[in-house]
């Protein structure tokens, strides 16, 4: 009866999530051409990246071990990436090459960039207000600027989705690769998309490179916390790029969580406006996973891996630059600890650690990357670069960018 169940809202999930994907008392055969591999990264949570960034250094460690390639970098073996927030930051240092073609950073550089940089990106004062961008917008703007000089969308190593919300529409916003390599309306300098996805204390015009799409950017933690929906549902209606890949059978997805929401708040305390926000948008991010976890059904524990810490720690506001090693320390920790999935009908339950699941799904990632050697079928066609001239509105620019790619 349990497997009945299981099958029966694993189909009714895929089509609510993602649209039809055949009949509905079929369940779609794996793909012949391998499984799509996907990395989703959450906004700030209470580690203000620093987990997700630990995650990340591990899981490259674990590929360049389990590969034999000791300069591997995490872009080599992930086809699709998508962050919001400094989710989204990370995600662009990791999967924007240079001009070698090599990633801007290693999964140890950006460890050390989050966490010299997470705390100022999106964090509370005693108000309960966001503090301003890195002191300032100007400040802000200076570091990504520093950082990623003129590189833009089209600079990207893979399948890049960073989403913020635009303020003029009343929607969220995606800055996708797939979108600038085919419109120049769609390109955007790197340093302008992390300023837009970061964003927390007030908005941030951002133009495209040709300067015809203007956007009125607040942070995308607003917009999606956990942006893996999104990419799920880019890679399943983008069959240019994934030819092949028919259903979440076909899909390999690690989706990294930040931690809890720190809210300023405790006791019998009345949270503020923004600590509302805080708490919605970390809701928001469980009934994601929840729902995704689900439209896996039985193949969720070899398809899909969500690595998020336990509820009992938040930031307290009295941390300071002194504290940074305590957060290394407590990010460590968080990843030992037991990962709590979701299970259709009967709430969560803890299964493995953090660390083992890192380690079981970078063994998974190494397979599909060693397949691939000897495949015949392109498992994943990236557009490239064209140049066009054609208007482009920020209007049009929604959540629907990725179900039309």
């Amino acid at each position: 009866m349990d497997q009945l169940t299981s099958d029966i809202f694993s189909i009714l999930e895929n089509n609510f999530l993602f649209g039809p994907s055949g009949s509905p008392t079929k369940k779609q055969p794996p793909s012949v051409a391998g499984k799509v591999r996907v990395l989703s990264i959450d906004g700030s949570g209470s580690t203000d990246g620093l987990l997700a960034a630990k995650a990340i250094q591990h899981l490259e460690s674990s590929l360049r071990i389990k590969s034999g390639i000791s300069g591997a970098h995490i872009s080599d073996f992930f086809d699709v990436v998508s962050g919001s927030g400094v989710g989204g930051v990370l995600a662009a240092l990791l999967f924007t090459k240079q001009k070698d073609g090599e990633p801007l950073f290693t999964a140890d550089e950006a460890e050390k960039f989050v966490s010299e940089n997470g705390h100022k990106l999106t964090r509370f004062s005693k108000r309960g207000k966001f503090k301003k961008l890195l002191g300032s917008e100007t400040k802000g703007a200076k570091l990504f600027g520093k950082t990623f000089n003129d590189l833009t969308l089209k600079d990207t190593l893979k399948a890049v989705l960073i989403p913020c919300y635009d303020l003029n529409t009343g929607a969220p916003f995606v800055f996708s690769r797939a979108d600038a390599v085919e419109m120049d309306g769609c390109d955007f300098k790197m340093s302008d998309v992390c300023a837009a996805t970061s964003a927390a204390s007030s908005p941030v015009v951002t133009v495209s490179v040709d300067k015809r799409t203007k956007i009125s950017a607040v942070t995308g933690e607003l917009a999606m916390n956990n942006p893996t929906a999104m990419a799920i549902t880019h890679v399943l209606n983008n069959k240019q790029e994934f030819p092949f890949c028919n259903g979440v059978e076909d899909l390999i997805v690690v989706s990294l969580g930040n931690g809890e929401p720190f809210c300023g708040v405790s006791g019998n305390q009345t949270p503020s406006r923004t600590a509302f926000v805080k708490i919605v948008g970390e809701t928001v991010s469980d009934t994601v996973d929840q729902a995704v976890s689900m439209a896996f059904g039985q193949s969720r524990t070899s398809n899909y891996a969500r690595v998020q810490a336990n509820k009992g720690f938040t930031r307290s506001e009295k941390s300071n630059k002194g504290s940074e090693m305590d957060m290394l320390k407590m990010t460590e920790t968080m990843l030992t600890q037991k990962s709590v999935e979701s299970v259709l009908f009967q709430g969560k339950k803890c299964s493995r650690t953090n660390l083992e699941k890192l380690e079981i799904f970078a063994t998974e990632i190494v397979k599909e990357t060693e397949r691939r050697k000897t495949d015949i079928l392109p498992t994943v066609v990236l557009r490239q670069s064209t140049s066009s001239s054609s208007p482009r509105t920020s209007s049009a620019t929604t959540l629907s960018i990725t179900s039309s790619n």
